[in-house]
């Protein structure tokens, strides 16, 4: 509703006489009072604006949200933005509803929110790929991810392990350290694609290590895991849910886990610091951004509502059980960890060559 209709120009002529009328004429205000009737009258209307306002943002969310994620139906990261929206919607009183919009590394899905309006009812479930993976590796990007987007909070961290096949004569990172150089460009490590977080992990390994190892892109795991088993690629980066039934069923080995901690799904496992890698640090993540312009009420009524459901125990044990640490963070914070993010995959990228396909 605007100005004009809440106060038709009528009311602005109370003063002047009118013709035909009854009552007899009407007599404008002295001048002395003029200026102090036009300040209450603006007092009046800015209070009544800000009440609407108020009023409007008390209604937020009014409708369902749309939480686009850039990746298709099934893939881990659906799986775990649909566990976390199905808590998120009761926090928010209002439905978070799933639309998969994947291609090109997510980049697709997170571009169409980047141009969305920024009224808090369409938001990017985030991933280390489009939001710190993309700038360095697309050279036309539909978004620039500091300029178009407003951090809500940071989800949860999973840390990649390092895996073996079974029929590599190494079953530690010192071991396979040494066998690698001793065979120089004999060992394959396969990846769900180039440029891909599992392939820029191989390539900070191999470079921090100073060993000589073959890229295999594969498209995804479940073409790798058979290679990886039949002994044909023998090493590969992952996040623990995907390959953490094959070590414990003996079909794979666990060597190292790139964190600074040790994860309690498998809690013999070393971390890269501790194998004497501690440039070996990378994890994919997820974390909820809106479209740049996005108010600030919005915004925090966003991410308080989303850190209150990754703080619930019974949220938090889930994502641990998926080898997730659960973060919950503030929209600052989200904001420089994806700066340091982007600026550590780009030096990966530029390093190793990576292009996109």
């Amino acid at each position: 509703m605007t100005i004009a209709r809440l106060f038709p120009s009528s009311l602005g002529r109370r003063g002047t006489p009118k013709a035909g009328g009854g009552g007899g004429p009407q007599t404008s205000p002295p001048a002395s009072q003029a200026p102090l009737l036009k300040k209450g009258g603006e007092v009046f209307c800015l209070a009544l604006l800000l009440a609407l306002g108020t009023g409007a943002f008390a209604q937020y969310p009014a409708k369902p949200i749309r939480l686009v994620v850039p990746f298709p139906a099934g893939e881990s990261v659906d799986a775990t933005a649909r566990l976390v929206a199905q808590s998120w919607s009761t926090a928010l009183g209002q439905q978070i509803l799933v639309d998969n919009r994947g291609g090109a590394g997510g980049t697709i899905g997170s571009e169409a929110v980047a141009k969305s309006a920024p009224d808090g009812y369409t938001i990017l479930w985030g991933n280390v790929g489009p939001l710190a993976i993309g700038p360095g590796l697309y050279k036309q990007l539909g978004y620039d991810v500091a300029r178009d987007f407003e951090p809500v909070s940071l989800v949860a961290i999973l840390p990649f392990v390092l895996f073996a096949s079974p029929v590599l004569p190494a079953n530690s990172v010192i071991e396979l350290l040494a066998y690698a150089r001793a065979h120089p460009g004999e060992i394959n490590f396969g990846s769900t694609g180039v440029g891909s977080g599992l392939h820029l992990i191989g390539e900070l390994f191999k470079s921090e290590a100073a060993i000589q190892i073959v890229h295999v892109p594969y498209k995804g795991v479940a073409q790798a895991l058979p290679e990886m088993m039949s002994g044909k690629v023998q090493i590969a980066f992952n996040t623990i849910p995907a390959f953490l039934p094959h070590v414990k069923s003996g079909r794979l080995k666990a060597l190292a886990i790139t964190s600074t901690v040790r994860s309690p799904l498998l809690p013999d496992v070393p971390t890269m610091p501790e194998v004497g890698l501690p440039g070996v640090l990378g994890a994919s993540w997820h974390a909820v951004v809106a479209p740049a312009g996005t108010t600030r009420a919005i915004i925090e009524r966003l991410n308080r509502t989303l850190v209150a459901t990754i703080a619930a125990p019974e949220m938090r044990n889930t994502l641990v059980a998926q080898g997730a640490r659960p973060v919950g963070s503030s929209p600052e914070e989200l904001r420089t960890f994806m700066r340091e993010e982007a600026a550590k995959w780009a030096r990966v990228i530029q390093s190793s060559g990576a292009r996109a396909d």
